[in-house]
């Protein structure tokens, strides 16, 4: 009897200790499967804080109004350039432009050298045919973490010197990102820039993004408000005479988004990228950073964005007409402003999110 009893406690010690391992094994899986999905990021391909206004999303105290903005004759790419640079590459000093269209004729030293790739070429602007580009530029010095900002960016002569304006001061890629070489407010070159692979992947848009637009039909300008609002900290040098909108809180820096209550049906939207940008323009919204100068909208890209878009697509990023064109037109239609953003309430601030923060970047 005594031996049975002794059989039968020993065979429920097994049973429990089978049961442990095997919750042990469970638990042990999952937290593997958790962490393999655990999201990091680059911050050279998704930098600056988690905190930063390229990244935060809109929250649920925004306040939106009207925009009012229209349809305009044409649609194109901001086009951005980013540059990963290493210290074996022999230093070319930084200077001035020369003028907005003579970039490669300056002589005023920035107090920067740079270390390029002697083939490296950015093209001057152009009179026939007419062309200006901003060229917001951005170099990660070989330090891995100090950004240097110009625009124009120019270089005309391989192995000769780089053209640009230079911002100050320099800034961390791992900081709050947001001053820049985009003149027309300070803002950054290339925080909200949509990178390369961003418009093809069958991955969401996870920060804010940048608009390009008419100040003579769009931007306010007085003696009390020249221009500009946080976070931008400027205006163009000649807004009191180039802007003419009639709302004083749409200027540079001005944050626009798509409110709630919209969706991809109502507006119906006919192409992967115009629906895409609206889970962009809704869910974290495009900050003004500068002015077209002429009745076309603009959105800021990194240099390469338009070829592959073309290529994955079929159709040009840049139009005037057609399917793509009109969705961009609805989506720039549908942005109100969101009229409380600020340093304490980044996206209008509230007690949610209309997408989750963006991960740390790695210590």
């Amino acid at each position: 009897m005594k031996l049975f009893s002794l059989w039968k406690y020993r065979k429920r010690q097994l049973r429990i200790f089978a049961v442990i391992i095997s919750i042990g094994l469970t638990i042990f899986s999952t937290t593997s499967a958790t962490n393999s999905q655990t999201v990091t990021r680059d911050p050279w391909l998704w930098p600056f804080s988690t905190t930063s206004i390229w990244n935060m999303p809109i929250g649920s105290d925004a306040k939106y109004i009207p925009a009012n903005i229209q349809k305009a004759g044409w649609f194109g790419p901001d086009r951005e350039y980013f540059y990963k640079l290493k210290a074996s590459d022999p230093l070319r000093p930084v200077y001035s432009p020369g003028s907005w269209t003579k970039r490669c004729a300056g002589t005023n030293y920035m107090n920067i050298s740079l270390p390029v790739p002697n083939s490296l070429i950015i093209p001057d602007a152009t009179l026939t045919p007419y062309s200006t580009p901003n060229n917001a530029s951005a170099f990660l010095m070989p330090d891995g973490k100090t950004l240097v900002q110009l625009e124009p960016l120019a270089r005309c002569q391989k192995g000769g010197p780089i053209y640009g304006w230079r911002y100050y001061p320099d800034l961390s890629l791992s900081g709050q990102g947001i001053g820049g070489a985009h003149f027309g407010s300070g803002l950054s070159s290339i925080g909200g820039s949509i990178r390369r692979g961003e418009l093809t992947n069958d991955l969401p848009i996870r920060h804010a993004i940048k608009f390009v637009l008419w100040g003579k039909k769009y931007f306010y300008y007085s003696s009390s408000l020249p221009g500009y609002r946080w976070p931008a900290d400027r205006a163009d040098n000649a807004a009191a005479t180039n802007y003419g909108g009639k709302n004083p809180a749409f200027v540079q820096g001005t944050l626009l988004a798509i409110p709630p209550s919209v969706t991809e049906s109502s507006l119906q939207l006919q192409t992967p990228v115009g629906k895409k940008l609206f889970r962009a323009l809704q869910n974290y919204g495009a900050y003004v950073v500068d002015d077209a100068g002429w009745d076309g909208h603009y959105i800021a890209v990194e240099k390469g964005v338009p070829e592959e878009f073309k290529t994955k697509y079929g159709y040009s990023f840049e139009a005037s007409s057609g399917t793509f064109y009109n969705d961009i037109m609805k989506l720039y239609q549908a942005v109100y402003i969101v009229d409380n953003n600020s340093p304490t309430s980044i996206g209008g601030g509230g007690a949610t999110r209309r997408a989750p923060l963006a991960p740390p970047l790695p210590s």
